[in-house]
Order: C-alpha cells, then sequence, then structure tokens
C-alpha cells in the first residue's frame, strides 16, 4: 500500500468514525477526473457540526498533528485548518464548507468511489472544474487552470454543461468556463 493510500485509509476512517460527511477535492479531485499530476498534500471539504469536529481532533492523537485552536477558528470563520499525518508525512488541508449556495450544491453532488483501495466521497468532475477555475482566477495559478482543463478533455462529452453554465454565470466565471472549453475542444 502506497503512502497516500495509507494516509487516506487513516484520515478519511477517522473522519467517517467522528460522522463527518468530507469530499476529496483539490488535485486529488482533479486528477481523478483529468489528467495525473503529482501533488504531496489532499484537499477536503468537510461539513462538521462542532462536536464532531471536536470527536475528530481527539481522535487525530497520536497518528497526526493538528492543532485544535485552528481546527476550531476554521470552523468559526468556514476556512481550513491542517492535519499532518506524522507516519507519512502526508498533510491534509479539511476545508470547512462554505455557506454559500454554490458549496452547498457541489457537496451535496459528491460521488461515492472506489480510489487507492476503498470508497471515498469526491467531487464532481463539474465541481472540480468550477472550484479550480475560482481558484485560478483568485490565486492566478496556471497549474489550477491546468487542472480544469485536464478534467474538460478527460470528461469530453461526459459533462454536464448546462450546470456548468448556470454556477458559472453565479461565480463570474463565463468567461473563463468558455475559454476553457474552447481549449477542451481544440485539444482533440
Amino acid at each position: 500500500m502506497s503512502d497516500l493510500a495509507r494516509f487516506l485509509e487513516k484520515l478519511l476512517s477517522l473522519l467517517e468514525a467522528s460522522g463527518i460527511p468530507y469530499m476529496v477535492t483539490g488535485s486529488l479531485g482533479s486528477v481523478f477526473h483529468g489528467e495525473p499530476r503529482s501533488s504531496r498534500d489532499v484537499d477536503v471539504v468537510i461539513d462538521p457540526s462542532r462536536e464532531q469536529l471536536e470527536t475528530f481532533v481527539q481522535g487525530a492523537k497520536p497518528q497526526f498533528y493538528v492543532s485544535a485552536a485552528e481546527a476550531r477558528d476554521a470552523f468559526e470563520r468556514r476556512s481550513l485548518f491542517n492535519v499532518v499525518d506524522l507516519e507519512t508525512g502526508w498533510k491534509a488541508d479539511l476545508v470547512v464548507r462554505k455557506d454559500r449556495p454554490f458549496s452547498k450544491e457541489e457537496f451535496a453532488r459528491r460521488r461515492s468511489v472506489g480510489l487507492h483501495g476503498r470508497t471515498l466521497d469526491i467531487v464532481s468532475p463539474e465541481d472540480s472544474i468550477l472550484a479550480k477555475l475560482e481558484w485560478a482566477k483568485e490565486s492566478g495559478s496556471e497549474v489550477q487552470r491546468r487542472d480544469a482543463l485536464g478534467v474538460a478533455i478527460a470528461q469530453r462529452g461526459q459533462l454536464d454543461y448546462s450546470y456548468l453554465r448556470h454556477w458559472a454565470t453565479e461565480l463570474g466565471l463565463v468567461e473563463t468556463l468558455d475559454e476553457l472549453l474552447r481549449a477542451a475542444e481544440e485539444a482533440r
């Protein structure tokens, strides 16, 4: 079993034991739906109650480094905190689900898939594209745009284009999405 598979097994088992709904996203989500690339961290959107988060933080020791204060702060601000596996060195950004319509819909559309020897909940390809485009717009990151393009190319013809256009309009990403879809078509 690879370090990533061991890390995912431990982290996701702890989230599940704590009763915390989650969704793997970020580079691992886009790699699953698109083109391979390496990364040393995992992004996971979580939707915990305060009690579930406390259970998670207590259960994380001694396998993981996690700051209880940062986890509580992330819960209050709906931001992120880090968890580091002390055995493998893998890091997860646990992102508390934002309280906005797109984030609620994105989380509700997560899919259960088989990956690295286990079943886990992962972002849909459409939502991976939208989230990557939003990150690219905010950060100027070409890596995020390339990840979105990889998903658009790999999933071409299987995407829900009306869903993509609806949320691109809501998120102010229409022009960016149109450019991405044109580039995906040209990649044929």
